[in-house]
């Protein structure tokens, strides 16, 4: 049940992110005057809507965004024919250069806004900073083998029992045997084992479904339980698929070690300021990349394993925010918020139709275009002529659609997942 709900709260903060995304866009036009006819929350049928004023309000039947509608965006939206002489003066081309600018990017702007406030909050009151002992306790723990536990993973036998685990999960064998964080791994099946890499390479020997004696030090004492290992699909250096026998651990560090520290809401805006530094070159280094993710998301689709780098759908974010709702990481809930606000934010913002910074490069550009023109003597050009970019536009969203498509397929067939 907790994993339903988290992937309805996911959801649910996505659609009122998208939502406020437009409110921006609306806020900012009433506030230069410009003349906003509409304002809707989703897409398809009119569930329920009211007039304020000249802005009709209302919610949509298919929840998955919202618009706004101010005259004059494009020329292909604007008929001034149908207005009186004052609303003429407030169609949105006719307004300043940058007032048009702030206005097609508070989409963006309201995307960054959300995004730091929740980031602050963390950063100031919850903590999500990282001891500088990190990586040495990170080395240390897998010279020792000591593993955390994953209550849940993903096994390629489908037709093995689930349990409370999420849909094409089941229970981890070293969880259900009591294996717990921070034990150290000696032996397994007779074989003695020396660390991490001794470890997995002793386990990928073993047979899925048959029970072995796992040898663990615990507290400083010795025992042996019996754990029978699922199987897994792993990527092989050759980059083919192979199924191998896991027990459901992985590298543990002492969260003593690695800290979450709160800084305080003075300090945490300073910090805050600096995390969304990192968070923004991250950004832009994923976006550059994203050509280089569609072979391997194909490969996923068929059977592969799905990096957990992979780009994600809404439908990936919403699987991942369900599970950390079911395994109470909250923190890392809001986290996963702040990252797609800021990764959208600035996705909006490429100069590419039909988003917002397709628009801001379009009325730059005609600006530039009519000053070059004045200083030539020559008449202004005027507006640009959108249904001659129709042919790359449409072209942009053929190429968005199928890669959310490729994503979405991958999200639900090959799934990334945090407790693996």
């Amino acid at each position: 049940m907790a994993y339903i709900t988290g992937i309805v709260l996911f959801a649910l903060a996505i659609l009122i992110s998208v939502s406020l995304h437009e409110f921006g866009h609306m806020l900012t036009a009433k506030g230069f005057g410009m003349k906003v006819t509409r304002y809707f929350v989703g897409f398809g049928p009119t569930l329920w809507s009211f007039h304020k004023g000249e802005t009709e309000y209302g919610l949509k039947g298919i929840p998955l965004g919202g618009f706004v509608k101010i005259v004059g965006m494009t020329p292909l939206e604007e008929d001034e024919k149908e207005l009186n002489e004052a609303d003429k003066k407030r169609v949105f081309w006719r307004k300043p250069l940058w007032q048009r600018t702030v206005v097609l990017a508070a989409g963006s702007v309201t995307h960054f806004i959300i995004g730091f406030i929740a980031l602050w909050i963390l950063v100031a009151f919850v903590g999500v900073t990282q001891n500088p002992a990190y990586a040495e306790a990170v080395s240390e723990s897998q010279a020792n083998a000591q593993v955390a536990v994953s209550p849940c993973v993903v096994s390629t036998d489908t037709e093995a029992a689930t349990g409370d685990c999420p849909d094409g999960q089941i229970e981890g064998p070293a969880y259900a045997a009591g294996i717990q964080d921070g034990d150290a791994i000696k032996a397994v099946d007779g074989t003695a084992v020396d660390g991490w890499e001794s470890l997995v390479a002793t386990v990928s020997e073993l047979t899925p479904g048959e029970p072995v004696a796992v040898t663990v030090e615990s507290g400083g004492t010795e025992k042996t339980v019996e754990v029978t290992p699922y199987p897994a699909a792993v990527e092989t250096e050759d980059g083919e698929t192979e199924t191998v026998a896991r027990l459901g651990v992985v590298g543990y560090v002492d969260p003593a070690i690695a800290p979450a520290i709160a800084v305080g809401p003075i300090d945490g805006i300073g910090e805050t300021a600096s995390v969304t530094g990192d968070m923004f070159k991250e950004t832009f280094i994923a976006l550059g990349q994203l050509p280089s993710k569609i072979a391997p998301l194909w490969d996923a689709i068929m059977g592969g394993e799905r990096s957990a780098d992979s780009p994600v759908s809404v439908v990936g974010a919403s699987r991942l925010g369900g599970e950390m709702v079911q395994y109470d990481q909250w923190a890392m809930f809001f986290m996963l918020l702040v990252v797609l606000n800021y990764f959208i934010g600035i996705f909006n913002l490429l100069p590419l139709l039909p988003m917002d910074g397709g628009h801001i490069a379009i009325a730059w550009y005609e600006k530039a275009r009519s000053w070059v023109a004045a200083r030539r003597g020559r008449p202004d050009p005027g507006r640009v002529d959108y249904l001659k970019l129709m042919p790359l536009t449409y072209a942009v969203i053929v190429l968005l659609g199928g890669f959310m498509l490729l994503t979405i397929t991958a999200d639900i067939v090959n799934p990334i997942t945090i407790f693996n």
